[in-house]
Parts: structure tokens; C-alpha cells; sequence
């Protein structure tokens, strides 16, 4: 076989992979359109499809059209922000420290703006505006992924790693602490609920504060794609083709601080979304990092969308808290996981 003949057939082999990624996308992609539209359908009280198009369309303040443009519609563009964002971040980190297990949580980030926002509600300062209890998580992620960057730096991923479960260690203990001197009862409840997760009550105006972060987080991790293939091979030979290895590093931690901070500060602590989407999607797309963030993305948004649907239609009085489903379904698939890893490890 000629070396012409084995370079067309590699570029046949990547042009095909490329269109499977495309139609897998295209296809998610799908299926969270549906799934937005059952969002604005379902709930306590169920509106039919008529309803939904008069409340997004009607000019009169009438009662479906308050449940559709003030509660629904915004509970679900951020359920499609925070899982997009998710599952994009859990990819780039899987790809960045090329651990399957790896996911947001792993570098503090998830603790550190959830510690953010406990203290605003320690100390009760969601009086002053109600944007104060995003505003301190996102201060706690910045803080969170300002030490965790501190503590590796230099020491190459495994020190990140490492770094960061420190961080969140620290963090999850913070928190534990806060809760041991919460000052009643109250504040002690209003702090268990929120770390459980929720997208419950919130508003266009948790959109607006979290929406652009959430974006320029983001983009900063879709641009890591091409570094992450060439890690792929080990950080010596990524160095030798080129990649920047601290500029990724510092893209990646500053994109995920962003994007998952932003997430975590207006939705409260929601896990595995992260760990679950890459590999849902790595079977079935290319194994290269790059060519797995847009369909983690987009799958990490159908698992959040879903799963906040889920909440609303479990009857168990309260509504079941996002965090708490979550946790639920994604523990046994981490359990599959680390099962499946162990029998494959030489």
C-alpha cells in the first residue's frame, strides 16, 4: 500500500468520524428541542400546547402567560445554560487530566461557590438584593480556582488534580463548619436547601447575572479542543508539537471557575451532569477531546433539562430538589464506572 493510498484512506476515516459527530450533535440537538418544548408543558398544572404559544405570544398578563414568560421559560434556558455548560466542562477536564472520573467538582470550584453563597446566607445579606447570594458564589468559585491554580501550579496536571481535591476537601469543610454555627434554625434550612440544587423560582434576572459567564466560560473551554487532542499523547510530546501547557492549564481552570461558578452561584450544588454526559457521548463520537465537546454540551443540557423535568412531575409533596435527582441517577452510574475501569486496568 502506497503512502498516498494510506493518507486518503486516514482522511476517509476522519472525514467519516467528523459526520458521525455532526449527526450525533444534530440528533441531541433534536431531542433537547423536544424536551425544551415538554418544559413549558409540564408541571404542577399542566398547559396544553395552545396555552404555551399564547402565554410566549399574548400581549394580556393572563395566568398562562405568567407561568410560561415568568416561571417556565427561564427555568428552562437555565436548565439548557447550566447542563451545556456541565457537560462541556466535565469533557475538557476529562480530556485535561485524562481521568474518566474527572468532572467540575474536581478542582474546588462546584465547593468554593457554594461556599460563596452560604456565607451570603449566614450572614443574611440576600436582604440587601437577591443578587447578593449569586454574587458571593461567584466570588467563592473565583477563590476556589485562584488557590487550587496557586497550589499546582507548575507541578503539571497530576498537581492540579491533587490541588484541587485539597480545595474541595477544604471547601466541603467550610461549609460543614457553617452549618455547625448557623445561627438558627432557619438559616440552617435555607442552607441545606440550597446546596441541594434547584432551578425552582428562578428568574430572568439570575439569567442576566449568570448568562454571560456561563457564555465567555465556555467559549474559553471550546477553544482548549485542539490543545486536548494533542495531550492526548502525553504533555512531553504536546509541548513538542506546540501546545502551550500552563496557558492550557490556565485556560481551562479560568473557564471552568467561570462557567461552573456562574452555574453553581445562581442553581446550587448539581453533580455528575459533569462525569455522565462525556461518557454517554464518547462511544458513539470520535475518542478525540475536541471532537467530544459540542455533543457533551448539548448532552449534559438534554440530562439537566430532563432530569429538572423529572422533579416536577415525581409527586412526593415538596418538589424533589434537582441536586438530590441527580445524585440519585448519577451515582450508579459512577459505581458502573469504576467497576468497568478496574477490569480494564492492566
Amino acid at each position: 500500500m502506497t503512502v498516498e493510498t494510506v493518507s486518503s484512506v486516514k482522511k476517509h476515516a476522519a472525514g467519516r468520524a467528523i459526520d458521525s459527530v455532526h449527526a450525533l450533535s444534530a440528533g441531541i440537538f433534536a431531542a433537547l428541542c423536544i424536551l425544551f418544548c415538554v418544559s413549558l408543558l409540564a408541571g404542577r398544572v399542566w398547559l396544553s400546547p395552545a396555552d404555551v404559544l399564547d402565554g410566549l405570544f399574548s400581549t394580556h398578563a393572563q395566568l398562562s402567560s405568567l407561568i410560561v414568560t415568568e416561571l417556565r421559560l427561564p427555568r428552562a434556558v437555565l436548565a439548557v445554560l447550566v447542563g451545556g455548560t456541565l457537560g462541556l466542562s466535565g469533557a475538557v477536564l476529562q480530556g485535561l487530566t485524562r481521568n474518566p472520573l474527572a468532572e467540575p467538582g474536581l478542582l474546588g470550584v462546584t465547593s468554593g461557590a457554594s461556599f460563596g453563597a452560604v456565607i451570603a446566607i449566614y450572614f443574611d445579606l440576600s436582604q440587601l438584593s437577591p443578587a447578593v447570594i449569586p454574587l458571593f458564589g461567584l466570588i467563592g468559585a473565583f477563590g476556589a480556582m485562584a488557590l487550587t491554580f496557586a497550589l499546582g501550579r507548575g507541578g503539571g496536571t497530576l498537581s492540579l488534580v491533587l490541588a484541587g481535591a485539597a480545595v474541595n476537601t477544604f471547601g466541603a469543610a467550610l461549609i460543614a463548619l457553617a452549618l455547625n454555627l448557623a445561627p438558627g434554625v432557619d438559616a440552617a434550612y435555607e442552607i441545606m436547601t440550597w446546596l441541594m440544587g434547584s432551578l425552582a423560582d428562578r428568574s430572568w434576572d439570575h439569567i442576566a447575572l449568570a448568562a454571560p459567564l456561563i457564555l465567555a466560560g465556555s467559549a474559553m473551554l471550546a477553544f482548549t479542543g485542539r490543545a486536548l487532542d494533542a495531550l492526548t499523547l502525553g504533555e512531553a510530546q504536546a509541548e513538542s508539537l506546540g501546545v502551550d501547557l500552563p496557558r492550557l492549564h490556565v485556560m481551562a481552570l479560568a473557564g471552568t471557575a467561570m462557567a461552573v461558578g456562574a452555574a453553581t452561584s445562581v442553581t446550587g450544588a448539581v453533580g455528575f451532569i459533569g462525569l455522565v454526559a462525556p461518557h454517554l457521548i464518547r462511544p458513539f463520537a470520535s475518542y478525540l477531546p475536541s471532537r467530544l465537546l459540542l455533543p457533551s454540551a448539548l448532552a449534559g443540557a438534554v440530562l439537566l433539562l430532563g432530569a429538572d423535568v423529572t422533579t416536577r412531575l415525581i409527586s412526593v409533596g415538596p418538589e424533589m430538589k434537582l441536586g438530590v435527582l441527580t445524585a440519585l441517577l448519577g451515582t450508579p452510574f459512577f459505581f458502573w464506572l469504576v467497576v468497568r475501569l478496574r477490569r480494564t486496568a492492566p
